[in-house]
């Protein structure tokens, strides 16, 4: 075991920081690409997004989207926005459910969360430039008040709606995450976003989901 600054970071899985390599050039494309990404998946996806939207309604009670506060780049809060998959009464706040038989969430809402459907409304929040497509997971913001200094580094970049911690990361404890999304800060890279989008697209299809 190593321990850095981060946190501990084991050593066979080579998730050693170093120096950031974006460049501005690469921000830009990254931005262009998201935008044209979640314009272009919004449109094509609008009719499964509607029978989604129905089939929330009529198998539970309350709205089928859910725009939730969540901690953005710079901490600078927003509104992410995400199919409901749990039952109207469930606290926002209370504890995320760990396994799909857990009876706050709704019969859709496990077939949502199992293939990672639940979130395809963050491609809003792409567009409008909340989030990208790449990056760490959105905190909330009472997590997010309890960072230690050196864990807001992960507030240096867009959240993702897909990140490092979320395919390569998940068999690792939660609170080994940081580890995971700081690795990602200091390492930006086509190549790096490429296989993250490639490892998550994988785990939809495989039914593993990414969420």
């Amino acid at each position: 075991m190593e321990s850095t600054r981060t946190g501990v970071i084991k050593k066979d899985q080579g998730l050693r920081l170093s120096p950031s390599s974006s460049t501005r050039t690469y921000l830009l494309v990254k931005c262009g690409f998201d935008l044209a990404f979640s314009l272009l998946a919004l449109i094509l996806a609008a009719p499964l997004m509607f029978v989604i939207a129905v089939a929330i309604r009529l198998d539970s009670k309350g709205p089928a989207l859910l725009k939730q506060e969540r901690i953005g780049k710079d901490g600078v809060p927003f509104g992410m926005y995400k199919f409901r998959t749990m039952v109207n009464e469930s606290s926002p706040f209370g504890p995320k459910p760990l396994l799909l038989d857990d009876r706050r969430i709704t019969r859709v809402g496990r077939f949502l969360r199992r293939s990672s459907l639940d979130e395809l409304p963050q491609l809003i929040n792409v567009l409008k430039g909340d989030m990208s497509l790449v990056g760490p997971r959105p905190e909330l913001p009472f997590l997010v008040a309890r960072y230690e200094p050196w864990q807001r580094k992960r507030l240096d970049v867009l959240p993702g709606m897909t990140g490092w911690w979320q395919v390569g990361g998940r068999k690792q404890p939660m609170h080994d995450y940081v580890d995971y999304d700081l690795y990602y800060v200091y390492n930006q890279s086509f190549r790096l976003d490429l296989i993250i989008l490639c490892k998550t697209l994988f785990a939809v299809i495989s039914g593993e989901g990414v969420s």
